[in-house]
């Protein structure tokens, strides 16, 4: 099924997810008990992708004249059929109604401090699509594997087993604190040393089973809408 960004089946919040893939906490070493920290998060530390960002596969994104590079951040997106309030796992796994593959393109940055709004929610930061697939067809997401290329080069990969909180215990975690509807989509966490780009490259995400979300990336205001 073809997912369009802003479509009915899209039609909600896009919420990221830090610190939910264990290598990206296990790197905070002993600063994860230090302020503001004062230890491992205790719920999934989440962060928005606001409309703006939102982009189909094939859409070129402008690189703003004030950024060099941006990450690529290859991850799973999953898109909600269901009302979920402090739900269970059993309940949120219920309640996907498929996955898709979402470009997490974030400006370079070290602090987790607070939300890193301006990092991750410039114009065209959020490719997802092209495909929805079925979460029938894909009984387990937390075995599938990302790819995130640049230039048709694989230059990272990484299982969604390493996920801290696999798919619907963490959707059950954030259900816990707000309610998700149908049409929002959530993206599950991006492994560290995602890839860096920049305008002239051609960046990509790949899961298995899902299939290639593919953009350009250019200078800002050359067609990049």
């Amino acid at each position: 099924m073809t997912l369009r960004p802003g479509g009915p089946l899209l039609s909600g919040a896009v919420y990221g997810c830090l610190l939910n893939v264990q290598d990206e906490l296990d790197r905070l070493g002993d600063a994860i008990n230090e302020a503001p920290y004062n230890g491992a998060p205790t719920g999934p530390v989440m962060y928005v992708k606001t409309p703006n960002t939102q982009v189909a596969d094939g859409t070129p994104v402008g690189i703003p004249a004030d950024v060099e590079q941006v990450r690529v951040g290859a991850t799973l997106g999953v898109v909600i059929k269901d009302t979920l309030t402090r739900a269970s796992a059993d309940q949120a796994r219920a309640a996907i109604a498929g996955y898709t593959l979402v470009n997490d393109l974030t400006v370079p940055h070290d602090s987790l401090f607070r939300q890193p709004l301006k990092q991750k929610c410039r114009d065209g930061f959020c490719p997802i699509g092209p495909a929805l697939v079925d979460a029938a067809d894909l009984p387990d997401p937390d075995s599938l594997t990302v790819r995130a290329l640049v230039n048709g080069e694989c230059r990272q990969e990484w299982r969604l087993a390493e996920l801290v909180r696999p798919v619907a215990t963490l959707l059950a975690d954030i259900s816990d604190f707000t309610s998700l509807y149908p049409g929002d989509l959530i993206l599950v966490g991006v492994s560290p040393d995602a890839p860096l780009a920049t305008a002239g490259d051609t960046v990509a995400v790949e899961i298995d089973g899902i299939g290639r979300l593919q953009n350009p990336l250019v200078a800002e205001g050359e067609n990049a809408r």
